[in-house]
Protein backbone atom coordinates (compact mmCIF):
# COMPACT_ATOMS: atom_id res chain seq x y z
CA UNK A 1 0.00 0.00 0.00
CA UNK A 2 1.27 3.46 -0.90
CA UNK A 3 2.17 5.47 2.15
CA UNK A 4 3.36 8.63 0.41
CA UNK A 5 1.30 11.49 -0.95
CA UNK A 6 2.70 14.23 -3.15
CA UNK A 7 0.62 17.36 -3.50
CA UNK A 8 1.73 19.54 -6.37
CA UNK A 9 0.55 23.11 -6.14
CA UNK A 10 1.16 24.55 -9.60
CA UNK A 11 -2.01 26.35 -10.57
CA UNK A 12 -2.85 27.52 -7.06
CA UNK A 13 -2.38 31.27 -7.11
CA UNK A 14 -1.75 33.05 -3.80
CA UNK A 15 -3.67 36.05 -5.20
CA UNK A 16 -6.76 33.80 -4.94
CA UNK A 17 -6.20 32.72 -1.36
CA UNK A 18 -9.46 30.73 -1.16
CA UNK A 19 -7.71 28.19 -3.44
CA UNK A 20 -5.08 27.47 -0.79
CA UNK A 21 -7.25 25.91 1.90
CA UNK A 22 -8.02 22.53 0.33
CA UNK A 23 -4.48 21.43 -0.52
CA UNK A 24 -3.07 22.59 2.82
CA UNK A 25 -5.89 20.99 4.80
CA UNK A 26 -5.66 17.72 2.83
CA UNK A 27 -1.89 17.62 3.35
CA UNK A 28 -2.37 18.04 7.10
CA UNK A 29 -5.07 15.35 7.27
CA UNK A 30 -2.95 12.88 5.29
CA UNK A 31 0.04 13.49 7.57
CA UNK A 32 -2.16 12.94 10.62
CA UNK A 33 -3.16 9.59 9.05
CA UNK A 34 0.54 8.61 9.09
CA UNK A 35 1.17 9.20 5.40
CA UNK A 36 4.43 10.77 4.31
CA UNK A 37 3.36 14.02 2.62
CA UNK A 38 5.34 16.34 0.37
CA UNK A 39 3.83 19.58 -0.91
CA UNK A 40 5.69 20.90 -3.92
CA UNK A 41 5.04 24.51 -4.83
CA UNK A 42 5.83 25.32 -8.43
CA UNK A 43 4.70 27.92 -10.93
CA UNK A 44 2.75 30.76 -9.33
CA UNK A 45 2.34 28.74 -6.13
CA UNK A 46 6.07 29.14 -5.46
CA UNK A 47 5.27 32.68 -4.30
CA UNK A 48 3.47 31.13 -1.32
CA UNK A 49 6.80 30.05 0.16
CA UNK A 50 8.34 33.53 0.00
CA UNK A 51 8.78 35.09 3.43
CA UNK A 52 5.99 37.56 4.14
CA UNK A 53 3.49 36.29 1.55
CA UNK A 54 1.49 33.63 3.42
CA UNK A 55 1.43 35.82 6.55
CA UNK A 56 -0.68 38.34 4.63
CA UNK A 57 -3.25 35.84 3.35
CA UNK A 58 -6.41 34.37 4.83
CA UNK A 59 -8.57 31.67 3.26
CA UNK A 60 -11.79 33.51 3.94
CA UNK A 61 -12.44 37.15 4.72
CA UNK A 62 -12.73 37.65 8.46
CA UNK A 63 -10.52 34.69 9.41
CA UNK A 64 -7.98 35.44 12.09
CA UNK A 65 -5.73 32.54 11.10
CA UNK A 66 -3.45 33.19 8.16
CA UNK A 67 -2.35 30.83 5.42
CA UNK A 68 1.03 30.87 7.14
CA UNK A 69 -0.65 29.51 10.28
CA UNK A 70 -2.00 26.62 8.17
CA UNK A 71 1.46 25.97 6.72
CA UNK A 72 2.98 25.91 10.21
CA UNK A 73 0.26 23.51 11.43
CA UNK A 74 0.79 21.23 8.43
CA UNK A 75 4.56 21.28 8.98
CA UNK A 76 4.03 20.41 12.66
CA UNK A 77 1.90 17.45 11.52
CA UNK A 78 4.83 16.22 9.41
CA UNK A 79 4.15 17.73 5.99
CA UNK A 80 7.29 18.70 4.06
CA UNK A 81 7.09 21.74 1.82
CA UNK A 82 9.39 22.13 -1.17
CA UNK A 83 9.87 24.94 -3.65
CA UNK A 84 10.55 23.93 -7.23
CA UNK A 85 13.75 25.55 -8.48
CA UNK A 86 12.20 27.19 -11.57
CA UNK A 87 9.83 29.01 -9.20
CA UNK A 88 12.77 30.65 -7.46
CA UNK A 89 14.08 31.88 -10.78
CA UNK A 90 10.66 32.94 -12.06
CA UNK A 91 10.07 35.23 -9.10
CA UNK A 92 13.64 36.39 -8.52
CA UNK A 93 13.95 34.52 -5.22
CA UNK A 94 16.87 32.75 -3.62
CA UNK A 95 16.91 30.09 -0.91
CA UNK A 96 17.22 32.78 1.78
CA UNK A 97 13.89 34.24 0.65
CA UNK A 98 11.79 31.17 1.54
CA UNK A 99 10.02 30.53 4.82
CA UNK A 100 11.73 28.28 7.38
CA UNK A 101 8.96 25.68 6.97
CA UNK A 102 10.25 24.98 3.45
CA UNK A 103 12.31 21.78 3.58
CA UNK A 104 14.27 22.71 0.49
CA UNK A 105 14.38 23.40 -3.19
CA UNK A 106 13.81 20.59 -5.69
CA UNK A 107 14.00 20.40 -9.44
CA UNK A 108 11.39 18.96 -11.76
CA UNK A 109 13.35 15.72 -12.05
CA UNK A 110 12.96 15.13 -8.31
CA UNK A 111 9.19 15.03 -8.21
CA UNK A 112 8.86 13.35 -11.60
CA UNK A 113 11.07 10.56 -10.25
CA UNK A 114 8.93 10.34 -7.12
CA UNK A 115 5.72 10.17 -9.15
CA UNK A 116 7.02 7.65 -11.67
CA UNK A 117 8.40 5.31 -9.01
CA UNK A 118 4.85 4.09 -8.44
CA UNK A 119 5.30 4.38 -4.69
CA UNK A 120 3.46 7.68 -4.36
CA UNK A 121 -0.01 8.99 -4.99
CA UNK A 122 -0.32 12.48 -6.42
CA UNK A 123 -2.85 15.27 -6.03
CA UNK A 124 -2.41 18.31 -8.22
CA UNK A 125 -3.84 21.78 -7.65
Amino acid sequence: MTKKLIIIMANTDPRNSEELGAPLFQAMVAASMSYEVDVICTGTAAKLLRKGVAEQLVIKEGDIRTVYDLIKDARAAGVKFHCCSPGLDLFGMCVDDVIPECSGVVGAAHFIEQVMSGESKVLSY
